[in-house]
C-alpha cells in the first residue's frame, strides 16, 4: 500500500476518532467508511484497518488499566489487614 494511502488513512482515523469521542458516536466510523467506499475502496479499507486497530488498543489498554487497578486494590487490601 502507498505511503500516500497510509498516510491519508491514519490521519482521517485521527480526525474521525477525535469526533467519536467528542460527539459520543461510537459508530461515526462506518458512515465515514461509506462516504470513502464510494470513490476509493483502498483508502476506505485502509481507513478501516486504521480504526479498527486504534479501537482494539484502546480495549487492551483499558484492560490493563483496569487489571493493574485491581491488583494495586488488592495489595491495599491486605496492607490494612
Amino acid at each position: 500500500m502507498s505511503d500516500t494511502i497510509t498516510s491519508l488513512a491514519a490521519k482521517l482515523a485521527e480526525d474521525t476518532m477525535k469526533v467519536m469521542d467528542e460527539t459520543g458516536d461510537d459508530r461515526f466510523f462506518v458512515e465515514v467508511g461509506e462516504v470513502l467506499g464510494a470513490s476509493s475502496q483502498t483508502l476506505e479499507e485502509a481507513f478501516l484497518t486504521e480504526i479498527r486497530v486504534r479501537l482494539a488498543e484502546r480495549k487492551a489498554r483499558k484492560f490493563v488499566i483496569q487489571k493493574l487497578a485491581d491488583h494495586r486494590s488488592k495489595l491495599k487490601a491486605i496492607e490494612k489487614q
